[in-house]
């Protein structure tokens, strides 16, 4: 009777993976045929211990040896069973019966059947109306997915940016500018919250470039033609600030081309012609219709925008006009040493250096020290 595996190595059948290894170790070098100057006996019992290891030493091949010896001992078993029910001395005619055999009801197994044989998946077969239906499914829930996010992206930003306006309407300006620039993490193109975080950007903490950056992104956004002359007016101020003159004026003109009646715009364009551009007489246009509006809505007329139109009319040497705006702004502030100051000029540019002189020490006294030099250049 041929040895098993386990019997070939000399280990029990539930012997460890370690066990194993050393058995095999052991009775290789015992069996190496080098060793018995090539003897057929013992390499063929080398090849025995060879194969009994390949076998055992792979957990998965070992499982299903197992699995075939305790099967063949479960057949062993029946076939004794079977004949110890058979009539062992039963006679035919006085003749004895032969030997019994083994019972065989089918033929013996075959080599395709003496192991596990994997079964072979049935490939399913998907249809195009299967595939149609999966993709339908697929987009529906990732258009349910990005519906559920813009929502709740939109809810968040929302909250945020109305706590930012509570925040700003109580000029808790570091806590407004937290909670809109939270609100546009959430909603990045949120106009209004550009908008006003721009405006705090601007003029509170007079970060120029970064009002810049949020006025554009708002004024990408703006529909209403009245809303995006606001952003314009608000962009051209930041770019006359960040020295980008010629920038300023676009952004001021079309400004005004969208809503005519922003004086801001008319007085923040006359300021950049008179100062950057040294373009006098549009200065003193957009100067006047800047006034001209604020007046016309009961708003007060501004003694700098009045002082500004002086200075172009004075540029221009139009020296009445020039006085006139000066006499003006002293009528709203009569203690204004700078005004007192530029009539000194002017009386300085029309010859008469008394009254320069007087406006000078005015000037002086109301605290406008730049009027020093020039009582000292003309008057001492």
């Amino acid at each position: 009777m041929s040895l098993n595996h386990y019997q070939v190595l000399g280990v029990s059948a539930t012997a460890s993976a370690q066990e194993i290894k050393l058995a095999y170790k052991r009775l290789a070098i015992q069996f190496h045929p080098d060793k018995h100057g090539g003897s057929t006996q013992f390499e063929e019992q080398f090849k025995a211990v060879s194969a009994a290891y390949q076998v055992l030493s792979d957990p998965a091949r070992r499982a299903s040896y197992d699995h075939q010896l305790r099967a063949a001992v479960l057949r062993a078993d029946e076939a004794h069973r079977q004949q110890q029910y058979r009539a062992q001395g039963q006679h035919v005619y006085g003749v004895p019966m032969p030997t019994p055999q083994p019972l065989r009801t089918r033929r013996p197994a075959g080599s395709t059947e003496r192991h596990y044989q994997t079964i072979s998946k049935r490939r399913r077969k998907f249809t195009r109306r299967d595939y149609l239906l999966t993709t339908g499914l697929a987009v529906l829930l990732l258009l349910f997915i990005v519906s559920v996010k813009v929502t709740m992206d939109h809810v968040t930003a929302v909250s945020n940016y109305e706590d930012g306006l509570r925040a700003y309407a109580g000029r808790h300006w570091s806590t407004a500018h937290g909670f809109f620039s939270e609100a546009l993490h959430f909603k990045p193109h949120y106009k209004e919250a550009l908008q006003r975080r721009g405006e705090i950007e601007q003029l509170i903490y007079r970060n120029y470039k970064a009002a810049r950056n949020d006025y554009r992104g708002a004024l990408a956004e703006a529909e209403a033609p009245k809303d995006a002359a606001v952003l314009l007016y608000r962009l051209g101020q930041c770019q006359a600030e960040l020295a980008q003159k010629d920038s300023a004026q676009r952004s001021l003109t079309h400004a005004l081309a969208l809503d005519s009646t922003l004086s801001g715009a008319w007085l923040a364009r006359g300021e950049l012609r008179l100062f950057e551009l040294l373009q006098f007489e549009g200065a003193i246009t957009d100067l006047s219709a800047g006034i001209r509006q604020r007046t016309a809505a009961g708003q007060v007329t501004s003694s700098k925008y009045l002082t500004y139109r002086g200075l172009a009319h004075y540029k221009l040497r139009d020296f009445g006009a020039a006085r006139a705006d000066y006499r003006e702004v002293l009528v709203q502030n009569p203690k204004n040493g700078q005004v007192h100051f530029l009539l000194g000029r002017l009386a300085q540019q029309e010859g008469n250096s008394a009254a320069a002189c007087e406006f000078f020490r005015r000037a002086i006294q109301l605290g406008y020290l730049y009027a020093g030099e020039a009582l000292q250049q003309n008057c001492l």
